[in-house]
């Protein structure tokens, strides 16, 4: 990092299995930020007026060209997060599917309908369009430095928005690709621009005059910051941040099924998915089947191969504490122990019977730490999963009534008999509720999500005896109150 003035100008992006410097990126200021929006503003005039026939083609355009370079911008990935080469693949292919399906339904799902006028608007002819909102900000996390910001940034350009992209300053130069890659496939326009830095970039984002909307991911704490910004202005937000994912196991669950997806969902990425399982309520009746499974199978993965370091290694630190905190509690640890961190790396650990109060169970650890909890029945699991201030995902596993025990969760998102699936289905919305934040990716309601809804009632003729005017007779409004009655008040 060098300063002028004691202020940063630039940046370095460390790989964080190694700590070498990958990349050097400017801290963009107030200034530059703007100078940033005010261009995005200006494509988005040209872009809207393409219409969605006009952007399919040069969306497509930039799909073929992701999914042709996977390789390219999986090694970018590999080497500002540490996490395995075929994890960052798997990221992109993700986000490739979710860009194609965005392009191809923006038109059915935003496109101008008709609506029935009803009864007192016989006279009317009533539309609904969704208009983009013209400039939107996103400001993306470090943990799937692709396919979560990609959950904003296609749809909203896929509903006719320009982006400026403040990615996170631990992974800069996969932001820089994204946007390099859609430049040399629409060169036409600036439609996505990346502003990199660190918080002070993001909050002038959040300030800056144009702006249409922020889309935030990241933690609670910051989230609560952004819509502080953003409400200086009146700038409207979606806001997806941090979960606390449990699991419920039932008695006639595929154990085996269960205790795979328990695995991969809480120790892939190192623990470090914002969707991933950090809790498990498993009925008492087969806890110890289930626990020995678990166990078989963590203790199969090694930190460094199976999963990549901490790419914030702060959250090392945290994962410790958890830990401790779990073990001192009365938790069994059944894999790992009280020391799992070493040399930026956080070796697996699975603990049983953690009380519900420890930070162990309340709090995000957002490392490969699974917390089984045997409970007596199913409303016993559905309380403790439901108590806590986020709600972003779950996961059930159940032979005969999954999807039952799902609607009894508060959560954005439910799988069942399956971990994190909802994620890629590109048709279903994405976003949690409390803690968790408020707002929808993916989906139709991710593509509605960066617009802003324009109802349109267009008269076809005159009444007769008009309703809306100084020269409404007296007699009018009583044949009005009289049918009124005679249909609705029965």
């Amino acid at each position: 990092m060098t300063a002028t003035d004691a202020a940063p100008r630039t940046f370095e992006s460390l790989d964080p299995r190694t700590g070498d410097v990958v990349g050097t990126h400017p801290v963009h200021d107030a200034a530059a930020v703007q100078a940033a929006v005010d261009k995005a503003a200006v494509a988005a005039d040209w872009w809207r007026g393409l219409g969605f026939d006009g952007r399919l083609p040069r969306l497509a355009a930039w799909r073929s060209l992701l999914a042709n370079r996977i390789d390219d911008l999986a090694g970018v990935i590999v080497t500002e997060t540490g996490k395995p080469l075929d994890d960052a693949r798997l990221e992109l292919v993700l986000a490739v599917d979710h860009l194609d399906w965005a392009a191809r339904n923006a038109k059915r799902v935003l496109g101008r309908r008709s609506v029935r006028a009803g009864l007192l608007g016989a006279n009317q002819a009533a539309s609904v369009s969704y208009p983009p909102l013209g400039v939107v900000g996103v400001i993306g996390p470090w943990n799937y430095p692709v396919f979560t910001p990609m959950g904003s940034i296609a749809y909203a350009l896929a509903a006719g928005n320009t982006v400026v992209f403040k990615p996170s300053e631990l992974t800069p130069g996969v932001g820089r690709a994204l946007a390099d890659t859609l430049a040399e496939a629409v060169p036409d326009a600036p439609l996505l621009q990346v502003v990199t830095g660190y918080g002070e970039t993001g909050a002038a984002l959040c300030r800056a005059r144009g702006v249409g909307k922020i889309a935030f991911t990241g933690s609670t704490a910051t989230g609560k910051r952004v819509m502080a910004a953003c409400a200086e202005n009146l700038v409207p937000v979606l806001i997806e941040c941090g979960g606390k994912d449990a699991m419920i196991v039932d008695s006639d669950a595929d154990l085996a099924a269960a205790a795979d997806a328990a695995v991969w969902g809480g120790m892939s990425n190192a623990g470090q998915t914002c969707v991933g399982v950090e809790r498990v309520y498993v009925l008492g009746t087969v806890a110890d089947a289930f626990a020995a499974e678990v166990t078989k199978r963590a203790l199969a993965l090694r930190a460094g191969e199976s999963f990549g370091p901490m790419t914030m290694p702060a959250q090392a630190d945290v994962v410790a504490r958890h830990v401790a905190d779990a073990l001192a509690a009365g938790g069994t640890a059944l894999v790992g122990g009280p020391d799992p961190v070493h040399d930026g790396l956080v070796d697996p650990v699975v603990i049983a019977d953690v009380p519900e109060d420890s930070v162990a169970v309340t709090e995000e650890t957002f490392g490969p730490v699974l917390v089984v909890n045997r409970v007596q029945d199913v409303d016993d699991a559905v309380r403790r999963a439901n108590a806590t201030g986020y709600g972003l995902g779950a996961s059930v596993f159940s032979g005969a009534r999954g999807e039952e025990i799902a609607g009894r969760l508060r959560c954005g998102m439910v799988a069942v008999n399956g971990v994190i699936s909802f994620a890629g289905i590109p048709a279903l919305p994405f976003g949690g509720v409390g803690d968790s934040g408020f707002g929808r990716i993916h989906g139709d309601d991710g593509l509605r999500e960066f617009t802003r809804p324009q109802a349109v009632a267009r008269q076809r003729f005159a009444l007769p005896v008009p309703l809306t005017s100084f020269r409404r007779p007296a007699s009018a409004m009583k044949g009005l109150v009289r049918m009124t009655r005679l249909r609705m008040g029965r």
